[in-house]
């Protein structure tokens, strides 16, 4: 078993279980105290777990929801690299749909100055951040803002989303995984991410490796809604390869 793979299998049972111990960790899977130990300390740079006396705990179980200047911290140059692979997807004179979360706010971050675009995002950072920008026409989806992460939400904003018809939607998500699709925590963004995938004629999602595997509450959409997902190289191949199989063209930055 691969460093990937291994880490991966530590992470669904930290979230089976609520918790991980070393010693067990170590006996079923095969190898030694220090690997776990080593895979322990990688998942918690990732943001996945956090290391407690003898394990870890998974970061859902300690906040319920990260703030978006917590994921925005969490592999930042991860995200880059995604977010700069995810502009391929994004060409100048195109009408593109932006959402709330933090690798898309590093999207936002790397657009070409000369790319002329029509961009609409529920997002205030994200809105704060294109509004002086030469050459983007934006659109500010509003509604009730949500403190935790910056977004619009509520009726303002679906029925907004429900009258557009854009080129290309960029979404982040919470979990995604094979079996369940695209989840979020809190009901009112998961209809919010409902519309926008309705919207789109394309469907770009923008995830680290991390959200693999991990289902939330609210589902806002199947794999099959999904046209690409742009992700990193800590994605197994065997999720990447369920993940295909399921619809979505999956991009490794």
């Amino acid at each position: 078993m691969y460093a990937a793979q291994r880490q991966q299998r530590i992470l669904e049972l930290a979230r089976e279980a609520g918790s991980v111990e070393v010693a067990a960790l170590a006996q079923r899977l095969g190898v030694a105290t220090e690997t776990v130990r080593r895979d322990l300390t990688s998942l918690e740079r990732r943001g996945s777990l956090r290391r407690v006396h003898g394990g870890a705990i998974p970061v859902e179980r300690l906040e319920v929801e990260p703030s978006l200047a917590t994921r925005a911290g969490r592999q930042w140059e991860t995200k880059r690299r995604i977010a700069a692979r995810a502009l391929d997807y994004i060409p100048s004179g195109a009408t593109v749909l932006l959402d709330s979360g933090s690798t898309v706010l590093a999207l936002i971050d790397l657009l070409p100055p000369d790319r002329e675009l029509t961009v609409l995002t529920n997002s205030v950072a994200g809105a704060s951040a294109l509004a002086s920008r030469p050459g983007v026409d934006l659109y500010f989806v509003g509604g009730r803002v949500r403190g935790v992460t910056g977004a619009a939400v509520g009726e303002w904003a679906t029925s907004a989303l429900s009258h557009v018809v854009v080129d290309v939607a960029v979404l982040g998500t919470n979990g995604i995984s094979a079996a369940r699709g695209l989840t979020t925590p809190d009901q009112a963004e998961a209809y919010v991410k409902r519309a926008m995938v309705n919207s789109g004629r394309q469907v770009l999602v923008v995830a680290d490796a991390s959200k693999a595997g991990d289902d939330h509450l609210h589902r806002f959409a199947d794999l099959e809604d999904v046209d690409v997902i742009v992700t990193d190289s800590g994605l197994p191949d065997d999720v990447a390869q369920e993940l295909r199989a399921a619809g979505p063209d999956v991009v490794i930055a």
